[in-house]
């Protein structure tokens, strides 16, 4: 099966993938970015016959653009959703475009006669807000908004989320929809342009991170979050689906150590010793962005895959290669200099 797919994001880390993967298995892909200036650039990087792939500039926040991105598309990834490496001065910065993106995709999809919608939601929709301690997490688990300690990230995920289930409920008619949730993304860099998962390992690396805080995270491959969007996609069948995309929970010293293990002298500069929850806590009063880290100390938020695994066929590498992947890549391209 191949047709033509709209996928969101064009630029962003797990939007690459994804879309290499569509067209190297016959897709035509039509995608987004906010600006078209960046065509050439994004291009050059995904490396895909010109051909099969076709830029429109739309926002997350507008309308323009969104129904010719969409004409002629039977499938619709969206993937586009702001993740920022702080915290911003105001949770709806991040609640409001997540919200208003997902819902303006899924209109104009359903407009243009779309008939199956995947969303790249998170385990941050999954995993918080549920006291403290935390433990292993399924699709029948939501983030618990109630809580006030839960981060303007995992809350504009869950907004995001429910709105679109919601729409789909009762706006979707027969169009199908699935959500894919991924943990922490790792993995091979395809450009410059890092995530903030990625920007850990890079901390790590250059030694900007002395110590390493009591938490963690599920670590996932982009290739695997791309390879279960390509199955819920074009798996027959499927409807109202919900995916958790996570494999083993790592705490940042285990990452480090796995660094340490298999880079040898590149990984001279990465911590080997854990910061003790106090000193964390009063870095934070300095550096108001380490508060989201001081209200994960001790948490673990894993995260269980089975249904994937079971339902779609899809596996997923181990957590060492595609920190190790990152880390490679971090270093051939130079960002990062050990």
């Amino acid at each position: 099966m191949a047709g033509t797919a709209l996928v969101t994001g064009g630029s962003g880390y797990i939007a690459g993938f994804l879309i290499r993967q569509l067209i190297g298995n016959g897709w035509t892909v039509h995608t987004t970015v906010r600006s078209l200036k960046r065509e050439g650039e994004v291009r050059g990087w995904l490396n895909v016959p010109d051909d099969r792939l076709r830029f429109f500039a739309a926002d997350l926040e507008q309308d323009a653009g969104w129904a010719e991105a969409m004409a002629g598309c039977s499938h619709v990834a969206h993937v586009a959703s702001p993740f920022p490496l702080g915290v911003p001065k105001h949770p709806d910065e991040l609640i409001v475009p997540a919200r208003e993106g997902a819902l303006r995709a899924l209109r104009f999809a359903k407009a243009a006669g779309v008939t199956r919608f995947v969303l790249t939601s998170s385990m941050a929709a999954i995993a918080y807000g549920h006291g403290d301690g935390g433990g292993i997490y399924t699709e029948a688990d939501w983030t618990n908004l109630d809580n006030p300690g839960v981060m303007p990230y995992p809350r504009s995920k869950t907004v995001a989320e429910r709105a679109a289930r919601d729409w789909v409920a009762a706006e979707g008619g027969g169009m199908e929809f699935a959500s894919v949730n991924p943990a922490a993304v790792f993995g091979p860099l395809l450009s410059d342009d890092l995530s903030t998962s990625i920007e850990l390992v890079k901390q790590l690396l250059e030694g900007k991170v002395p110590m390493c805080p009591d938490i963690g995270f599920g670590i996932i491959d982009v290739r695997d979050v791309a390879d279960l969007h390509y199955r819920a996609l074009t798996a027959l069948g499927l409807r109202d689906e919900r995916y958790v995309c996570s494999g083993p929970f790592l705490k940042m010293i285990d990452v480090a150590n796995i660094l340490t293990a298999n880079l040898g002298e590149q990984a001279k500069k990465v911590p080997t010793r854990k910061m003790p929850d106090w000193l964390l806590k009063l870095f934070a009063l300095v550096r108001p962005e380490l508060k989201q880290l001081v209200a994960e100390l001790g948490n673990v938020r894993g995260g269980d895959s089975r249904h994937a695994m079971e339902t779609l066929g899809w596996t997923m590498r181990p957590p060492e290669e595609a920190i190790l992947a990152t880390a490679h890549s971090l270093i051939e391209r130079g960002i990062v200099k050990p």
